[in-house]
């Protein structure tokens, strides 16, 4: 049964790329599993959106007769019984999974929102020592490994590197070079770029139903 992932119809430029359905997308890649695709308004909340994700956020997604949301429940669902969640390393796979939500994303967001959101520089300012502290400690757990766990690339992995593709981007990993590898390591995967290739394509789709409306 192909599983159904739903995003926003449209976003301005700014999130592109980084709209949290990409996570999914790259999983779902990672494991040649087919999907579809179906969306909800970006700005008016419906009942049915609500009803299916009651904070009215993007994914979720419907597989048979089961629907999830929230990114991480969703990986961990689609991860069970493969590769990218090897049985004698699931416990550790999930604790880093859970790390990355927990325990690096929120510093992550705490910089964003000032900085892309609110447009406030100060603000995100006052925020970079704190992220620049978690991503040192990150790094010293990584230290001289390609992956989290074990030997071996696991949807633990894919959920970090998407969360630190931002802080990335915008200068964060320059000194940190163990963990620049390891972004760059992650986002070469051909899945990823497949993933990403496509949620812009759905972009690009939505402006030019705009542009014609």
């Amino acid at each position: 049964m192909t599983l159904v992932l739903t995003t926003y119809d449209w976003v301005p430029e700014f999130p592109r790329g980084f709209v949290r359905d990409i996570r999914v997308r790259w999983l779902l890649e990672e494991l040649g599993r087919p999907y579809q695709v179906e969306t909800v308004p970006l700005r008016e909340k419906s009942p049915d959106h609500i009803a299916q994700q009651p904070f009215a956020q993007v994914p979720f997604v419907r597989d048979g007769d089961l629907t999830l949301f929230e990114s991480g429940a969703i990986l961990l669902h689609l991860a069970q019984g493969t590769p990218l969640m090897p049985e004698a390393q699931r416990p550790h796979v999930q604790q880093w999974l859970i790390a990355a939500l927990n325990s690096v994303e929120p510093f992550v967001m705490a910089w964003i929102i000032p900085k892309f959101f609110d447009k406030d520089e100060a603000g995100a300012a006052r925020r970079e020592p704190l992220l620049r502290q978690r991503l040192n400690q990150l790094q010293t757990a990584l230290g001289d490994k390609d992956w989290l766990v074990g030997d071996s690339f696991t949807v633990a992995d894919l959920l970090m590197a998407d969360i630190l593709r931002a802080p990335a981007q915008n200068g964060f990993l320059d000194d940190l070079h163990g963990l620049a590898a390891y972004v760059e390591r992650a986002t070469a995967r051909p899945a990823f770029g497949k993933a990403l290739a496509d949620q812009m394509a759905h972009w690009r789709a939505a402006d030019a139903r705009q542009a014609s409306a």
